[in-house]
């Protein structure tokens, strides 16, 4: 059921908990969530969003999920976590303390759980959290904790850089590292 605009707007700085397991191959890193997803509950929910089928698109998934469906990701050994915990409209309403703060527990999480490559959905974000402003889309010459990291688009709808056949062989191309490793 779709939140009604009163219970997306009171969805203000809340969370929404990790999907998160040991020893996975991808853990995905949104920036923050959005107000309506943090009104469901679900990652990456906001209509629009196009996380889910660059997931599919890319060969992570035999089907196109529903965010609602976002517990099966942990049989495929995938995961999904935020830069910044607290849901907020826009991006650019949190700050460049936020950003470095969340590099910091998004470390301490690769080091508890160990997946094989941590992807930063978004460049300015990774830029922002990890102080790499001429950081680019694509794996990244550094690695996280021990994970091989990446950089891929925001797969958010307002993201007019990047349409979907796109953000599918930025995923499609992480896919193939992990699936190799």
């Amino acid at each position: 059921m779709r939140p009604t605009r009163p219970e997306v707007a009171a969805a203000y700085g809340r969370t929404i908990p990790d999907l998160i397991a040991p020893g996975l191959a991808v853990l995905f890193c949104g920036i923050n969530p959005s107000l309506y997803s943090a009104a469901v509950g679900q990652h990456f929910a906001r209509p629009g969003n196009r996380f889910w089928p660059a997931l599919h698109a890319a060969g992570f998934t035999d089907r196109l999920l529903r965010p609602a469906e976002q517990p099966e990701l942990l049989d495929r050994r995938l995961g999904i976590t935020n830069l910044v915990a607290r849901a907020t409209a826009r991006a650019d309403e949190l700050s460049a303390e936020e950003f470095v703060a969340g590099a910091t527990i998004l470390e301490a999480k690769v080091r508890r759980h160990r997946p094989r490559f941590v992807a930063v959905l978004g460049v300015t974000a990774y830029r922002a959290a990890f102080g790499r402003r001429l950081a680019v889309v694509g794996r990244q010459a550094e690695m996280l904790a021990g994970a091989g990291l990446w950089v891929l688009p925001n797969p958010s709808g307002l993201n007019a850089h990047y349409q979907l056949p796109d953000l599918a062989r930025a995923f499609e191309d992480l896919r193939l590292a992990a699936a190799a490793s």
